[in-house]
């Protein structure tokens, strides 16, 4: 059962920090943990357009590389391919793959208080989506009015808050309003800084969005992290 709370506050619209997608995928049998180990950053986390949007390369030194995209033994044998989880406590999201491995990826988490945790669905998959701003948070809020449900919305672009790529989680055939998705600010992977919803480099939310499957399995985990780490 999804548990969550009232947004707070507006979604995080700060200027570009460096988010950059390529969509490349690894294959299998590359030797990822000496690539994580190594201070160069990955090149699929370099520069790449996508759908009309040059995207930035993600800088050095700001996304350790316990965070780097990679693909690691199953730590989920139980579930079956295809399922998403997701760790609030290690800023890792796992998806299931065949054969015992899963690809991993680093994200960005809700602050103490907008976390939420359970077991959803992806409904759907958008590239380059609109952002709406919930009427609660335009509420609480009134300068994100022009973004609102009423307005139409945030267009796509580098400076919307999903970034390249959203997946929206239902629970029981109704919108969660949480997503999985991309986000301009590359600082942000490895905290708690959102307002519930899953942020990933945009990158990483390129390539999780050409793995995962529509009607794919979705299990948030309760956040463990003290209040003070928030």
């Amino acid at each position: 059962m999804i548990t969550r709370r009232l947004f707070l506050g507006a979604a995080s619209m700060a200027a570009l920090s460096g988010c950059t997608t390529t969509g490349s995928s690894r294959q299998a049998g590359t030797d990822v943990a000496v690539e994580a180990q190594s201070s160069i950053m990955p090149a699929f986390y370099g520069a790449v357009e996508d759908g009309g949007f040059l995207i930035p390369a993600v800088p050095a030194g700001v996304v350790p590389p316990r965070y780097w995209r990679r693909r690691v033994a199953n730590p989920f044998p139980q579930e079956a391919a295809g399922t998403i989880i997701v760790d609030p406590t290690a800023f890792h999201l796992h998806l299931v793959e065949e054969g015992g491995t899963a690809m991993r990826y680093g994200v960005g988490v809700g602050k103490q208080g907008f976390a939420w945790s359970g077991d959803a669905v992806i409904q759907y998959k958008r590239k380059w989506p609109t952002w709406k701003a919930p009427d609660d948070m335009v509420a609480r809020n009134p300068k994100l009015e022009p973004y609102s449900v009423a307005n139409g919305g945030m267009e796509p672009g580098l400076m919307n808050p999903l970034g390249a790529r959203a997946l929206y989680l239902f629970h029981n055939g109704e919108d969660t309003l949480y997503r999985l998705h991309g986000n301009p600010e590359a600082n942000s992977i490895g905290k708690a800084v959102s307002s519930g919803c899953i942020r990933l480099l945009n990158q990483d939310i390129i390539d999780l969005h050409d793995r995962a499957r529509s009607g794919g399995k979705v299990i948030v985990r309760p956040s463990r992290m003290p209040a003070a780490l928030s």
